[in-house]
């Protein structure tokens, strides 16, 4: 079965920790499977004035997630939260109210930082706006990673962590193909 993943990384910074898991959990997939990162910075800050007539950005990020059959949001954690550029994101394609992008779409959260505790709190946040917005949410195996115990210096996994995020790249796969 072929699938396309849309992928949100809720970071802009050029070396983000989270851009790096991301493409690194892509290899992890079989063959068959796509991985499309979204862009997000781009966007303007999201005001319902425009809901009339949203800016090229928006079409563009809200037919992306239209087509494809799950999202993997792959965030940071700031001041205990999702970033401001992913909220922005996600209003701009829940919106206006009943033409949201996200309905029914599978999807899975997962973040890497420099705290011991991962990003714990803002998958939390995450998940209570992924389900106001009508997406099943993968729930178990959770991911809260820290950059140093996961990523190698070249981009790739670290090897002591392989094992585990390969069994959730699978458990998310299997979410997205059940729901897709």
């Amino acid at each position: 079965m072929s699938l396309t993943i849309a992928v949100i990384v809720g970071s802009l910074r050029k070396d983000s920790f989270n851009a790096r898991l991301a493409d690194a959990l892509a290899k992890l997939a079989p063959d068959g499977i796509e991985f499309r990162r979204l862009r997000i910075d781009d966007l303007p800050l999201y005001n319902q004035d425009d809901d009339a007539s949203p800016p090229a950005p928006v079409q563009r990020l809200k037919q992306e997630i239209r087509d494809a059959d799950g999202l993997l949001f792959v965030t940071p954690e700031y001041n205990r939260s999702i970033p401001g550029v992913l909220k922005n994101a996600l209003d701009h394609a829940s919106r206006p109210y009943g033409e949201s992008a996200f309905v029914d779409k599978p999807a899975g959260v997962i973040g890497v930082s420099v705290g011991a505790i991962g990003t714990a709190c803002a998958q939390q946040h995450l998940r209570t706006i992924l389900a106001y917005l009508d997406m099943p949410t993968l729930a178990q195996p959770e991911a809260f990673l820290k950059a140093d115990d996961v990523l190698d210096d070249d981009g790739g996994i670290a090897g002591s962590s392989r094992e585990f995020l390969q069994q959730w790249m699978d458990a998310f796969l299997d979410w997205v193909k059940h729901h897709a």
